[in-house]
């Protein structure tokens, strides 16, 4: 996904909602923060999103816009309307978190969690496709090993197991 896709998809979630302000979440919400990304991050086609005071609307972002419709078969990107409990995110984001607001959203705000809490969510989901992720973020020197480690201890409820997988595994980066 490009970022002019990301702020496509914005413009029709406030158009579908009526709602101004999203918070992004995923892979591509890097975009907010980060104005060229690495190929490796930019895989995903779709923008997990939900409007920040209605959150319950991004069913109807689903049915719209989301994977299936119309939309998405025209444009080969789509928005997966998602909640505030789908990502665990490291305490403190909010006060973190990248807001934007470019004349394409045509005055929506999209607000995103910083690079590092984005990438320590992604980093307790302990999934292969996020661990490519982190790597290609790492390796363009866009997220610092050890500011990522210490947001990974800042997340809630992970599981002992896995964040000794985690930090194993971003050891090799330091």
């Amino acid at each position: 996904m490009r970022r002019a896709e990301v702020a496509h998809i914005v413009r029709a979630a406030k158009a579908i909602t009526s709602e101004r302000e999203f918070v992004l979440i995923g892979s591509q919400a890097a975009h907010l923060s980060i104005e060229n990304l690495p190929p490796e991050m930019l895989q995903s086609g779709e923008l997990d999103i939900y409007p920040l005071r209605h959150p319950d609307l991004a069913d109807l972002l689903d049915g719209a816009i989301g994977e299936g419709s119309s939309f998405h078969a025209t444009r080969g990107y789509y928005a997966q309307g998602v909640g505030p409990e789908t990502a665990k995110l490291p305490e403190g984001w909010k006060d973190r978190a990248i807001r934007v607001s470019t004349p394409p959203m045509d005055g929506a705000v999209a607000i995103a969690p910083e690079i590092h809490d984005l990438c320590a969510s992604k980093a307790v989901a302990n999934r292969p496709k996020d661990r490519e992720y982190i790597e290609a973020a790492i390796t363009a020197k866009i997220v610092e090993p050890m500011i990522l480690n210490k947001r990974i201890g800042q997340v809630e409820g992970v599981d002992a197991d896995v964040l000794d997988v985690v930090r194993g595994w971003l050891s090799s980066f330091a």
